[in-house]
């Protein structure tokens, strides 16, 4: 896979689809006449700018954000304006595209200090002695 090239918003403008609805929540009588709530959708499979590869990573990624036909959805709604909503659903996308895109680190297992395991046995012992004065004498 290229791992040069870095996937955004700008490079997948022409395939990106923005479609204004009604929102909800507070606005008073404004909220019933303006469209201000924005939906980004991305086709990740009819996509011509990514290769198979990238496809891949972001259908394995962002299932949970995907449609069953592979649509990627970005919905917003934060703002009154229908335009300071667009722009928070592109970095939102942005977003999504980096942390998909992002490597993932390899755990090291390490070993807990000589401090720490002496602690646990402290606190194991003291526990004990605990249950011990809870017991009735013989």
């Amino acid at each position: 896979m290229n791992t040069q090239r870095r996937i955004n918003a700008s490079l997948l403008a022409k395939e990106l689809v923005f479609s204004a609805s009604r929102s909800d929540g507070p606005g008073g009588q404004n909220v019933n006449k303006v469209n201000s709530k924005i939906t980004l959708k991305f086709d990740v499979k009819l996509s011509a700018v990514l290769t198979d590869e990238e496809k891949e990573v972001i259908l394995k990624r962002l299932v949970s954000k995907l449609t069953k036909e592979g649509v990627l959805l970005v919905t917003t709604q934060e703002s009154r304006s229908q335009l300071e909503n667009k722009v928070v659903a592109i970095s939102k996308f942005e977003k999504m595209l980096e942390k998909a895109f992002e490597k993932k680190k390899i755990r090291k297992t390490t070993k807990p200090t000589k401090g720490a395991v002496q602690d646990r046995i402290n606190k194991k012992k003291l526990l004990g002695e605990k249950k011990k004065w809870r017991q009735k004498p013989e």
